[in-house]
């Protein structure tokens, strides 16, 4: 029999809840086996947990199954109720984070009275976890502390195990004082070596780390400039340190730097060790500068204080021994030790970019063993140790604590100072050095405020200001500090010094085009220019001045800046004349014949008519005639003929005053 056509009408499909099946509407589906029904109900011919689901969910669903329902939405959600930030955090980051606009979360924290931000700000913290309050956030802080990231860096052992294996390590002994009281020379005694002779001036310019073997053991000294710009030096040679020692010439006492140094000594808990230098010289006066230690807290122990005295000379080696011997002394007191088997960690001493081998890196290890080839992080430098140098510029392999070392490697010049640690991978290091950059670059831009109204209005009013713009390059890191604050210092009420940039290395020509586009003077410190940099400077007109004493630029830029005042007018009396006869020429012109009674009279100064003590008419005079000559001065005792320019109502008996204007050139 033929078929009954299909109908195309859909038909309608409902739930039973009993049977857990769907079927057409007002008929219970057949099942059984091989029927679609028994398949998708859970009979003999479908699994029950396949069949389940898709009824559960309908037919014809083809989307995975979540088990749990409703619950799991919830704890999915209250999941995503969480940010989790690491330290500081962009506003809009924060944002996308919670899924809200930039704006929205912008408008939030200006209602909550926040003021200076945008949407390129940088929220702290504490800020970000009370405006992701306001939408219904949580904020985590999950930022781990830079001392806790370097241990993990360096692997270093738990705590409670680092001060197993500790072993005696060589002092650290400072060499500080006043200028010129003998410092080096008393060093380079002990080094048998002549150092002074390479300094510029006679003066240590920066600080030198030496290793010396002496017959008490080896003895790592650090010799600190004593000139009053390199202060900074001196307080990180005191912070260094283990001992100081401290130089003062029997011939001249204690002085400014002499004090200073006492100062950083005290504030680094350093123990003092006074040698009373150049003994050997006319008019030393020992007791002269016991006297004047004692009234700055150095009593020797003689007189019953507790600091060790010993009188010696640079030049003779007359109390050298004795002053080693008190060092020892002193180290023994202090029981000074440290592990080797640790990864190395230390301070930076000095810094330089060297032409040839890059950034150099003076290093003093104060733990741990630096081996060529560690990987090193020096604030925000890092990189892999190539070679290292002692102080002699021997190649080394190993440097223990207290030796100091020049480590070549490092990706740029770190700041004097910085201190060093040894990492386990150099990927860790970079992440830690770019953090510590980023942090910098932070805090340099936070420094510049925006400027209020009545401060904008302060800078109109001293528009008289001056301003001297300077590029400071020099050999070390810490020459660039100490000539950044010395001539920062040099700024007054009428020139204000602006460093615009300062940094390590030869003048190239990228200093020369900052120094083109902000017209600011080079100053070259123990550098010179390199490449073309010599050449477009000359082109360009741009001044570089090249110094090696640091006084030396001090003194420059100080002239400088006292070029940069217009010199002021002043006006001082030269002579007097008096009026004895008048002559008239012609309608227009009268000359006076007068008798010079003070000084001189010049021709073209200023004269000042005074009747009866009166001022009548002050200008200058035309000409001035010696009989019938003319004449460019006439002095006192003589008479002479005098033509006022523009003035004919002269009478016998005034008195003319005469002055002349000459420049002063302004100071500081």
């Amino acid at each position: 029999m033929p078929q009954p056509p299909r109908s195309t009408t859909p038909r309608r499909v409902q739930y039973d809840a009993k049977s857990g099946s769907a079927g057409p509407a007002g008929n219970r589906p057949r099942t059984g086996p091989g029927m679609m029904g028994g398949r998708m109900g859970g009979g003999p011919g479908g699994g029950p947990q396949r069949g389940g689901a898709m009824r559960h969910r309908g037919i014809g669903s083809l989307s995975p199954r979540r088990t749990g329902g409703a619950p799991v939405t919830q704890e999915r959600s209250a999941h995503k109720k969480i940010v989790k930030i690491e330290g500081t955090v962009g506003l809009q980051t924060l944002a996308a984070r919670m899924g809200a606009k930039a704006g929205e979360v912008l408008m939030k924290l200006m209602s909550l009275g926040m003021t200076g931000v945008n949407i390129n700000s940088n929220l702290e913290p504490d800020t970000a976890k009370i405006v992701a309050s306001e939408f219904g956030w949580e904020v985590e802080d999950v930022a781990v502390s830079e001392e806790d990231r370097l241990v993990a860096a360096q692997g270093l052992e738990p705590k409670g195990e680092e001060d197993e294996g500790l072993e005696p390590r060589p002092p650290v002994v400072t060499v500080m004082g006043h200028v010129d009281h003998g410092k080096t020379s008393l060093l380079d005694y002990i080094r048998k070596s002549q150092v002074t002779e390479g300094e510029a001036g006679g003066i240590t310019q920066h600080i030198g780390a030496y290793s010396v073997p002496t017959s008490r053991g080896p003895v790592t000294f650090l010799d600190t400039p004593g000139h009053a710009a390199f202060s900074q030096m001196r307080a990180r040679g005191a912070q260094t340190t283990d001992i100081v020692i401290l130089v003062v010439a029997a011939d001249d006492g204690v002085m400014p730097q002499t004090k200073e140094a006492v100062t950083h000594a005290r504030a680094a808990k350093v123990p003092i060790v006074v040698a009373v230098n150049k003994i050997d010289k006319e008019g030393a006066q020992p007791e002269r500068v016991r006297r004047e230690l004692s009234e700055v807290g150095l009593v020797p122990e003689e007189w019953g204080g507790d600091t060790l005295f010993c009188e010696c000379s640079a030049i003779t080696g007359q109390g050298v021994e004795k002053l080693l011997e008190n060092v020892a002394l002193q180290a023994e007191i202090l029981e000074l030790r440290a592990n080797r088997t640790r990864p190395a960690s230390g301070v930076v001493i000095e810094a330089k970019l060297d032409r040839g081998q890059g950034p150099v890196a003076t290093v003093l290890v104060q733990s741990g063993t630096l081996q060529r080839g560690d990987v090193l992080l020096a604030g925000s430098a890092y990189g892999k140790v190539r070679a290292m140098l002692d102080d002699r510029g021997k190649n080394t392999d190993v440097a223990g604590p207290s030796v100091p070392v020049a480590v070549i490697g490092l990706n740029d010049v770190p700041a004097a100072g910085d201190p060093v640690h040894v990492l386990k991978s150099l990927k860790e290091a970079q992440e830690i050095a770019e953090s510590r950059h980023h942090r910098e670059r932070r805090s340099v831009m936070s420094a510049h405020k925006k400027v209020s109204m009545e401060e904008l209005q302060r800078k109109m009013s001293q528009g008289d200001q001056l301003e001297l713009k300077l590029i400071i390059k020099a050999d070390v890191q810490g020459s660039v500090e100490a000539l950044s604050s010395a001539l920062t210092e040099l700024s007054t009420a009428k020139v204000k010094t602006t460093i615009v940039h300062a940094a390590v290395g030869a003048i190239t020509e990228g200093d020369i085009n900052l120094a083109i586009a902000a017209k600011a003077i080079v100053v070259g410190f123990n550098v010179r220019p390199a490449g073309k940099a010599g050449a477009l400077a000359q082109k360009e007109g741009i001044e570089i001045r090249l110094h090696r004493i640091i006084y030396d630029v001090t003194d420059d830029i100080r002239r400088s800046m006292e070029g940069l005042l217009a010199p002021t007018l002043v006006e001082r009396l030269i002579g007097k004349a008096e009026v004895r006869q008048l002559f008239k020429l012609g309608k227009t012109s009268v000359i006076a014949g007068c008798m010079v009674t003070e000084g001189v009279v010049k021709r073209n100064a200023v004269a000042r008519v005074l009747r009866a003590g009166d001022l009548v008419w002050q200008g200058r005079i035309s000409s001035l005639k010696r009989f019938k000559d003319d004449a460019r001065e006439v002095k006192e005792g003589f008479d002479c003929g005098i033509t006022l320019d523009g003035f004919t109502a002269m009478v016998e008996g005034d008195v003319l005053e005469v002055s002349e204007t000459e420049e002063v050139r302004q100071t500081l």
